[in-house]
């Protein structure tokens, strides 16, 4: 049985809008399962045992941001552990997509749905064909937030024929980590083309074109339609 597993996760909130919180993405993993990346999953481990993070659920707007469980960390650690995600991500065989809307331009929550809605519905109905290879679609969601359930539920179940969900803990998957890092790589991607990078993202990358060749060329470099 060919099995296809989505990994999903969502940054941002169906709130108002404001400056810090402009927009709203969700991100898709998808792995094969018949392809292996357990040789990349246990460099990934050794990596992050190496600079002292074993076993380390990562979480990279935090890591960027210092907050969190990474408040009292250097800013040398905190680098150190995103370029291990992202170079996970670089040497692993998944494809990626991200929707998103900018808050702003929505009228209230039903509307920010629809849009979502429509993004992923055109995103499935554009690559059909490579979805309809495989006999199960597993998607992986930790059900954050109740808007994003439907949304998946109601997509995915629409246009797909066995497609099973699957809830899902941050710390149990690697891949859903990397759905988190691709979240926060699309959130600094629109934030960059708009001028709109905070003080501590400036500091963390140093300057926008080490963001965009070390981390945003990865990204792109893993997207379905890729350059």
């Amino acid at each position: 049985m060919k099995e296809l597993s989505i990994f999903i996760d969502e940054s941002g909130d169906f709130g108002d809008y404001k400056l810090h919180s402009s927009y709203y993405i969700i991100s898709l993993v998808c792995h094969d399962q018949s392809i292996d990346i357990n040789p990349q999953i246990r460099k990934l481990e050794e990596s992050l045992s190496f600079i002292g993070y074993p076993k380390h659920c990562t979480h990279a707007g935090p890591i960027i941001r210092n907050e969190h469980e990474y408040r009292r960390d250097t800013l040398k650690n905190r680098q150190r552990i995103l370029k291990v995600i992202a170079s996970f991500l670089r040497h692993i065989d998944v494809n990626v997509e991200t929707a998103f809307i900018e808050k702003k331009q929505t009228k209230d929550v039903v509307d920010a749905t629809g849009r979502l809605s429509k993004e992923i519905s055109a995103f499935i109905r554009a690559h059909y064909v490579y979805f309809q290879q495989f006999d199960v679609v597993k998607v992986y969601y930790d059900n954050g937030q109740v808007e994003v359930s439907k949304i998946l539920s109601s997509v995915f179940n629409a246009l797909l024929d066995h497609v099973e969900f699957r809830r899902v803990f941050p710390s149990e998957y690697r891949l859903f980590q990397v759905a988190d890092l691709v979240c926060t790589l699309q959130l600094l991607k629109l934030k960059d083309e708009r001028h709109e990078l905070s003080r501590a993202e400036k500091q963390f990358f140093s300057d926008a074109r080490t963001l965009r060749k070390n981390y945003l060329k990865i990204l792109d470099g893993k997207r379905f339609d890729r350059p």
